[in-house]
C-alpha cells in the first residue's frame, strides 16, 4: 500500500482489504493492531494470526500481564512502514498476517480458561494458519501446546526464560505459571529430549530431560554459538517457541512479574533469533510483559520485536520450502 493510498484511507486496522503489504499510516494514531495488520476473525486468507491472551491469574509474584497484549501491540507501531531489518525479504508484503484480536473469556471462571485457549488456538490452526500469541502470564503456553500437539504430536519447544517452569505439580487442574512445562511433559505435549531452554538462571533440581543453556553459557559462549547448538538439537522437528520476557535482564525488560538479574541482553536475543533461521518454527508466544512495572515501555518494545522476529522465522522456513 502506497503513501498516496494511505492518505485516502483511515485506520488500516479496519479498512485494509489485503492482508499483505506495508502500512503507511501515522504510528501515533489509530487502532493499535499488531504491526498495523487488519483486525479480523476471518482467517481464510491469512497465513499467520497474531492473537492476544490477556490472562494473569496464574502468577506467583507480581500481576499485570493481562495488560501485555495491548502494550505489545502499541509498541509494534513504532515501525509499521518498513520490512523487519536484516532478513532480506519483506514478510509484511509476502505473507498474509492478521491480527485476530484477543481471546474472550470470563475472568472470574478461571477453571474454564485452559479449554478456552485450546479451542481458540485449535480454531486458528484449523483455518490453516499458524499462531503467534501475546501474553499474558506463562501458563497460557500449556493449553496452546495442547492444541499444537493435537496437530503435530509431541512438540519440540524452544523456551527462552529465566526459569525452567518444570517444578513438580501432579494436580493437572492447578493453574500455575511455574509448573506448566512440567505438566506439558507429563501430558505428552512436549518431547524434552528434542527441546531447549535458554537463559535459565534459577535453580531447579529436576529439569525433566530438557537441554539447558543457561544465561552464563550464553554470556561466555556467545549468541552465535548458542544459536548453532540450538538448531543442532531441534533439527527439523516441528518446534514451538515460547519467549518469557524475563529471559532478558531486568535492565532491558523491567516490566515483568519475576525479574532475575544476570539475564540476556536485547542484542544477544536479537542475534540468536536471527541466527535460528531455518528452524522448523510452527508457532510461538511472547509472555510475561507487565506494563505497570515499566514506565519507559522498553519491555513491550522488546516483546514486539521478538514477536516480529518469530513471524520472520516462521516465514523463512516457508520461503525455503517454496524455493524463494
Amino acid at each position: 500500500m502506497s503513501l498516496e493510498d494511505a492518505e485516502n484511507e483511515i485506520d488500516h486496522a479496519f479498512t485494509r482489504e489485503d492482508l499483505k503489504g506495508k502500512s503507511f499510516e501515522n504510528a501515533f494514531a489509530g487502532a493499535p493492531s499488531f504491526l498495523r495488520r487488519r483486525y479480523t476473525k476471518e482467517l481464510a486468507r491469512a497465513d499467520i494470526a497474531v492473537t492476544g491472551i490477556p490472562f494473569d491469574q496464574a502468577v506467583t509474584n507480581r500481576p499485570g500481564t493481562r495488560l501485555g497484549p495491548r502494550a505489545i501491540r502499541e509498541a509494534s507501531l513504532l515501525q509499521p512502514f518498513d520490512a523487519p531489518y536484516g532478513w532480506g525479504f519483506d514478510v509484511l508484503s509476502e505473507f498474509a498476517i492478521a491480527d485476530h484480536g484477543d481471546l474472550a473469556f470470563d475472568y472470574a471462571d478461571t477453571s474454564s480458561f485452559p479449554d478456552k485457549v485450546t479451542e481458540h488456538i485449535t480454531s486458528i490452526l484449523g483455518d490453516g494458519c499458524a499462531s503467534i500469541a501475546l501474553g499474558g502470564d506463562h501458563f497460557i503456553t500449556l493449553p496452546i501446546l495442547k492444541a499444537y500437539a493435537q496437530k503435530y504430536g509431541p512438540m519440540s519447544v524452544l523456551q527462552f526464560d529465566a526459569h525452567t517452569d518444570t517444578w513438580a505439580d501432579d494436580n493437572m487442574e492447578r493453574i500455575d505459571h511455574g509448573t506448566f512445562m512440567y505438566k506439558a511433559v507429563k501430558l505428552g505435549y512436549v518431547d524434552p529430549a528434542r527441546s531447549v531452554q535458554v537463559g535459565i538462571r534459577t535453580d531447579n533440581p529436576d529439569v525433566l530431560g530438557f537441554n539447558i543453556i543457561d544465561a552464563r553459557e550464553v554470556h561466555l559462549s556467545g549468541p552465535q554459538a548458542v544459536a548453532a547448538r540450538i538448531k543442532e538439537i531441534l533439527g527439523d522437528h516441528p518446534t514451538y517457541m515460547t519467549f518469557d520476557i524475563d529471559a532478558l535482564d531486568p535492565a532491558f525488560a523491567p516490566g515483568t512479574g519475576t525479574p532475575v538479574w544476570g539475564g540476556l541482553t536485547s542484542a544477544q536475543a536479537a542475534i540468536m533469533l536471527r541466527d535460528l533461521a531455518g528452524m522448523n518454527l510452527v508457532g510461538g508466544d511472547v509472555v510475561e510483559v507487565s506494563p505497570p512495572y515499566d514506565t519507559t515501555g522498553a519491555t513491550a518494545i522488546a516483546a514486539a520485536h521478538i514477536a516480529t522476529e518469530m513471524i520472520c522465522l516462521w516465514a523463512w522456513t516457508r520461503r525455503q520450502a517454496a524455493g524463494t
